[in-house]
């Protein structure tokens, strides 16, 4: 917030230069940011405040914190006020009929003012902080603001249809023209509450007031407007519409109930210093009833033991009352405590941890003793966290690169990539621009990147990431944590380019990125894993694909990236894909492997190969071999497929490998083929299997 040094010494019993200030603030948590002198010759200070001490947004709060921390006495403007005959009530009629969205709405009414310029000292004041003085009566509204932090509204009452004021949801497509030369007509909707007459909206609540209402020279009567609104709701008007002011960034951080009436006295006294009229009689107020203060109880013992070192309790209970808190002392020795009422403005201290940070920031945190040394207990590394840097390790050791990217995509973008029965996740952000959804696979991201190093020169590229991705499945908002890999089909070591067949270079980019996954799982799984891959159609954006299975759980997919997913990104070269969700088998990295004795005797390896139809997968040449629980049968392997002329359109050759071993003695010869007769007869039987010679 931008201050001035004399307005801040407005409200304190002495004053304090601006390196005090400065000072004095820095060590309360405030710290400066920087500093000059306006072009009227005052000086201001940028000071930081955290958005939970919304009560420091104005120079009489600054001038509490200063208080406190020196002993200085603070001192609050007086307010006299003299009200005509007139009933404020019998002028204007308020309605609120979002009382959650308004917690209290309030209005006074001011009639006969004069509009003209205000006052040079207030002037002075408001030019001081970089405002621009505009008239009287809209400059007593930021004088207020800027004083006590309370934003408030004046509306010409002349222009309020009917003498009614509704505070409302507004109307799909609702106009709204904000105060401002260079204010657009905006349409709002049913999340907007608004500031209403008879007849249409005249403010955006706790945001912006409407043009259409504003005062002018020709304004005699008014009506103040003092509120507070829902953080939220303010907040999340103000980035929909792209409108905000001073007013809604302390409404974001939350203006009490409790603190209006004074603030609104404050202003009509203000007005009628500066402007003239008369105040109508009583104030026109609409909401929910006000919560009783918050009480809380202090442990000056567990005070001491939290801060380290000693303080009096009388010391507590100075600094506590010099905030506002009220103190007072019951009980003696080990049984005293300190109860405290929080100020309505103070909505961030809310239990006893916190007003012992508030006498710890005001006693000085240089009386915080500091020790040479302190034990410290080293903590046990995080399985996901040494398991994830394993696998980005291994990847870049085969050549991947390491990607960040953003969250959001175009929806055309996501699309491709929903499974059935899913949606995306879209934000309601126009930052968001024309990528307003969570992406629903990291891949899109990828291909994104893969496109534009591309577009670079640069080729065969192997691009990994860990990272989220999104969507919705019924009404539930599900967020899976992945690793997604993307990879350029290989290159002819003989001539550096990608094969010109497209089904020898679909092949051999599944076969890499396979042969990554394998890689990976060998790592993150227990060696004794079974790992499957299982031929699927539920992945719309992979064609080809596999569901990835450890251990017959489901833990990603892996594929050729579909053409028309391609087209989408602007790539043309065949590119293989995997999505894996690796977070379960990371959590118990490493994985626990027992030692296994190396065999005793060696073993008799058999190779089959057999013609099949191009809709058998070898998974299913597997399983029909191992449901035989053949004798002595160590492992069945994958070698290699083959497709041509001699084998015939539609069928394709899958050669596998049967090791057998025994545990007692050596294996023969015809003991194995034994085994292997079997296991061809099943494949002919059960899958119209040719065995080739």
């Amino acid at each position: 917030m931008r201050t001035s040094v004399l307005w801040i010494n407005d409200y304190l019993d002495r004053p304090a230069d601006a390196a005090e200030q400065a000072a004095v603030l820095t060590a309360a948590g405030l710290p400066l940011d920087g500093g000059a002198t306006a072009d009227n010759g005052e000086v201001w200070q940028e000071i930081e405040t955290t958005s939970n001490r919304g009560d420091c947004l104005c120079h009489v709060g600054m001038a509490r914190e200063i208080a406190a921390s020196t002993g200085r006495t603070l001192r609050f403007p007086k307010v006299q006020l003299t009200p005509g005959t007139t009933r404020a009530a019998d002028v204007v009629r308020v309605t609120n009929h979002e009382p959650a969205m308004c917690p209290r709405y309030t209005a006074r009414v001011i009639k006969g003012v004069k509009i003209g310029p205000s006052p040079e000292w207030m002037q002075r004041r408001l030019i001081a902080i970089g405002q621009i003085p505009r008239n009287n009566v809209v400059d007593a509204t930021n004088f207020l603001l800027f004083e006590l932090g309370q934003p408030t509204h004046v509306f010409d009452l002349a222009t309020l249809a009917g003498g009614e004021i509704h505070v409302r949801r507004a109307h799909e497509g609702e106009s709204f023209l904000a105060l401002g030369g260079d204010a657009k007509e905006t349409k709002l909707t049913t999340n907007d509450l608004v500031i209403a007459d008879r007849d249409r909206a005249v403010a955006l609540a706790g945001v912006k007031g409407g043009a259409r209402a504003g005062v002018t020279e020709q304004t005699t009567d008014i009506v103040l407007e003092a509120a507070t609104f829902d953080a939220v709701a303010v907040r999340s008007a103000s980035r929909r519409h792209g409108i905000s002011s001073d007013s809604s960034y302390r409404f974001e951080r939350h203006v009490h109930p409790a603190e209006i009436n004074a603030a609104a006295d404050r202003l009509a006294a203000l007005i009628i210093e500066v402007a003239g009229g008369t105040l109508c009689q009583g104030v026109i107020e609409a909401g929910a009833p006000l919560t009783p203060p918050r009480q809380i109880m202090l442990r000056p013992a567990r005070a001491r033991k939290i801060l380290g070192f000693d303080i009096a309790t009388s010391r507590m209970m100075e600094l506590l009352n010099t905030l506002g808190f009220a103190p007072t002392l019951t009980g003696t020795g080990a049984n005293e405590s300190i109860q405290t009422t929080a100020p309505a403005r103070r909505v961030d201290v809310e239990r006893e941890i916190d007003l012992i940070e508030e006498i710890c920031r005001l006693n000085g945190l240089d009386a915080v003793p500091v020790l040479d040394t302190i034990a410290i207990r080293v903590p046990q590394p995080n399985p996901v966290e040494r398991g994830t840097r394993a696998v980005k390790d291994l990847l870049a050791g085969m050549g991947f690169i390491e990607t960040i990217t953003h969250t959001l995509v175009s929806e055309r973008a996501g699309e491709a990539f929903l499974a059935k029965g899913t949606s995306l996740l879209r934000v309601e952000d126009e930052r968001a621009g024309g990528e307003p959804a969570l992406r629903p696979s990291v891949v899109t991201s990828l291909l994104r990147v893969r496109r534009h190093n591309e577009d670079q020169g640069a080729t065969n590229l192997r691009l990994f990431e860990f990272a989220s991705a999104f969507h919705y499945a019924g009404a539930t908002h599900v967020e899976r944590p992945t690793l997604a890999l993307v990879a350029d089909a290989p290159v002819d070591t003989r001539d550096g380019q990608a094969s010109s067949n497209q089904s020898q270079a679909h092949q051999g980019a599944y076969r890499l990125m396979r042969g990554v996954v394998e890689r990976v799982l060998s790592l993150a799984a227990p060696r004794l894993s079974r790992v499957e891959f299982v031929r699927t159609d539920d992945t719309p954006w992979l064609t080809p694909a596999a569901r990835v299975l450890v251990d017959g759980v489901d833990i990603g997919v892996v594929g050729i990236v579909e053409p028309r997913v391609l087209k989408s990104h602007g790539i043309e070269r065949p590119t293989a894909a995997a999505e894996l969700e690796l977070r379960k088998l990371l959590a118990k990295y490493p994985p626990e492997n027992a030692a296994k004795e190396l065999p005793a005797f060696p073993a008799a390896d058999r190779d089959i190969s057999a013609i099949v139809a191009e809709s058998v997968a070898y998974g299913d040449l597997e399983r029909a071999i191992r449901e035989l629980n053949l004798d002595h049968l160590e492992s069945v392997a994958y070698v290699t497929t083959f497709r041509g002329k001699q084998i015939g359109e539609g069928k394709k050759s899958l050669s596998l490998r049967l090791v057998f071993r025994k545990l007692d003695g050596t294996m023969k010869s015809e003991e194995a083929d034994a085994s292997v007769g079997h296991a061809i007869a099943h494949l002919r039987d059960k899958l119209a299997a040719e065995i080739r010679a």
